[in-house]
């Protein structure tokens, strides 16, 4: 069984990954034409070198213009050394009535990434005439100062694909999980060092507010897709009075367990799969013959056969369950990507694996070369460690997956003992599960989509009603996160909402 990288499965907007450079610069002389000038906080001694520094921006192809601002390290003693934050912005278009920062979930994507690459996805023009629109790479993140484990990538190809001997569940085969699991920990923190300890999404969002500051704002406005929701909503507890718009799309319930997210994401990813399964059986290019029921259990046979012979790929991977349980959830993220799984099925059921490898390494940011083009696996691993309490009792593991199989008999057994994979990690959680509410906070809008597999639409409702004021926006169907790739139902309120501050009376239910 593939290593767990973590209990659950990445909650990420879908963005373009490729390598980029960025552009560096703290306390210089200012270029006039492109330097922001950082509101003047009211702020502790200690923290006014970060509050009060300012950003040099450089020119960096397309019209962006890209900087690295510098956060401490450690929030509680600031004074003991720091980090950067890698940020990338394209200027207002039109009249600017701000910045608007972008989170593009993970947790471990580029925000920095995202809006180089993909602005066009993650923002509409409306949004593009009237803000700057600003990615930044969250600590341990990409181009900030970023996790890294392992210097060799067929390392990290051996913590991604490979596969661990002996019967699933069995002391034996968790003891050998757990030493694995342990050894990629221990290797994080020797390539890593301190900043691993300080990765958490606390951390991250007093980061929120510095980079507020120093863009000039007296309010952050923020949009952030999927975990970046649960970034979003963990500033608006903690700056309440420098909140502005934030819209939180994709939902992520922070009250919820480490158990209920897999679960959750379980039942989810089981639906939108059977919800692909309805539409390909009606098709005479289907890989699936007979009805919707027939073809899933095809698909537990298959990958119950996987378990115990894995197929080999050209490069020497195999593909077991796990790797292709990947390969099956990455196109239910978006029902345009549903034509995969056609092939990837066709293929496999022949005994071929290019189409599963593909998919695979997409999931993973592997290039064909082998490399890796972020350390998204290693910051999913490192925030995720931090943000959730792991539960490693044997006994209740193996009582959890006996549940998750009840619940999703086609993908709970392959989230299954996930507690495994933060159990002896270097430093322990530092985070109570809870509700959020932002008591003071302005109103703070929050999209779900029915069948979202990935962030369930439960979760956005549970958001929407911690948040003292959250407001709820439903969008009636298949994939994950909504806005501005859905309809214009949902669109307009989002750009309504950030240009003009409008609120929707009620859930538009679009």
């Amino acid at each position: 069984m593939t290593r767990h990288r973590s209990p659950w499965v990445a909650a990420l907007a879908l963005a373009t990954a490729a390598a980029l450079t960025g552009c560096v610069s703290w306390f210089q002389p200012p270029s006039p034409e492109v330097t922001s000038t950082p509101t003047l906080e009211d702020v502790s001694a200690e923290l006014i070198p970060y509050y009060h520094q300012v950003l040099t921006w450089e020119s960096c192809g397309t019209g962006m213009q890209c900087t690295t601002a510098m956060a401490p390290l450690d929030w509680n003693d600031p004074a003991r050394d720091s980090i950067e934050l890698a940020l990338i912005r394209q200027p207002a278009t039109g009249t600017k009535l701000g910045s608007l920062l972008i989170n593009p979930g993970g947790p471990g994507g580029s925000g920095y990434e995202f809006v180089r690459d993909s602005i066009d996805y993650a923002t509409s023009a409306r949004l593009q005439s009237s803000y700057d629109i600003v990615g930044f790479d969250p600590r341990g993140v990409g181009n900030s100062s970023a996790v890294d484990c392992y210097d060799d990538p067929a390392e990290l190809d051996e913590y991604n694909y490979g596969i661990i001997p002996g019967v699933e569940g069995s002391d034996e085969w968790i003891a050998a999980v757990r030493a694995d699991n342990a050894a990629w920990g221990q290797a994080c923190l020797e390539h890593t060092g301190a900043l691993l300890e300080f990765v958490d999404t606390t951390s991250a969002a007093r980061d929120l507010d510095l980079l507020r500051a120093v863009l000039g704002d007296t309010k952050l406005n923020y949009l952030g897709y999927s975990y970046g929701t649960f970034l979003g909503a963990s500033f608006a507890e903690l700056y309440a009075d420098t909140a502005g718009r934030l819209v939180l799309d994709g939902a992520v319930d922070p009250a919820t367990s480490e158990f209920e997210v897999t679960l959750t994401q379980a039942v989810g990813f089981e639906s939108a799969f059977r919800a692909y399964l309805t539409d390909c059986v009606q098709r005479a290019d289907c890989p699936f013959g007979g009805t919707v029921d027939s073809a899933m259990a095809s698909t537990g046979e298959l990958l119950d056969l996987l378990v115990a012979s894995p197929l080999l790929h050209s490069d020497g991977r195999q593909l077991g369950a796990d790797t292709m349980f990947i390969a099956i959830i990455l196109p239910l993220y978006s029902q345009e990507n549903w034509p995969y799984l056609d092939v990837l099925f066709s293929e496999v059921f022949q005994g071929f694996t290019d189409t599963a490898f593909l998919l695979a390494d997409s999931y993973n940011e592997r290039n064909p070369d082998g490399s890796y083009a972020s350390n998204s696996t290693e910051a999913f691993t490192a925030i995720n460690c931090l943000d959730y309490p792991s539960e490693s009792d044997v006994a209740t593991m193996r009582e959890q997956a006996a549940e998750l199989q009840a619940a999703a008999p086609i993908f709970g057994p392959r989230m299954s003992y996930g507690g495994t994979g933060c159990a002896d990690w270097p430093f322990p959680s530092t985070r109570e599960r809870g509700e959020i509410t932002a008591p003071g906070s302005p109103d703070i809008l929050v999209i779900g989509t029915t069948n979202d597999p990935a962030t369930p639409y439960i979760w956005a409702q549970n958001m929407a009603n911690q948040l003292v004021n959250g407001h709820l926006i439903t969008y009636n169907g298949e994939g994950h996160t909504a806005y501005n790739k859905s309809n214009s139902c949902v669109n307009d309120a989002v750009d309504d909402f950030f240009i003009d501050g409008t609120v929707p009376s009620s859930d538009p239910n679009c």
